[in-house]
């Protein structure tokens, strides 16, 4: 297990280390054995993490962009979820 990341840095945290400490606090979590201060503090940390990668993966989606061709011309399009089209 690694340590609980420092959250007032949680800002310059690359989101690749987020989410794997995201994977490893949800993984604890589930395994139910730590004790309730503990726990609490793993939840805390959790929800803090999912929203900060929330937060990463919204950005990364807007400045994807998609070149499509339109009356043979290519013009860049937003990148749309297939969510979002529905």
């Amino acid at each position: 297990m690694s340590d609980p990341i420092d959250l007032t840095q949680l800002e310059s945290l690359p989101f690749e280390k987020a989410l794997e400490r995201l994977e490893e606090v949800v993984q604890l979590l589930e395994r139910g054995d730590a004790p309730l201060e503990q726990a609490i503090q793993l939840f805390d940390e959790g929800m803090k993490l999912a929203h900060f990668c929330g937060k990463k993966l919204e950005w990364a989606e807007q400045q994807v962009e998609m070149l499509v061709q339109e009356n043979g011309e290519w013009t860049k399009k937003p990148f749309a979820v297939e969510e979002d089209l529905e």
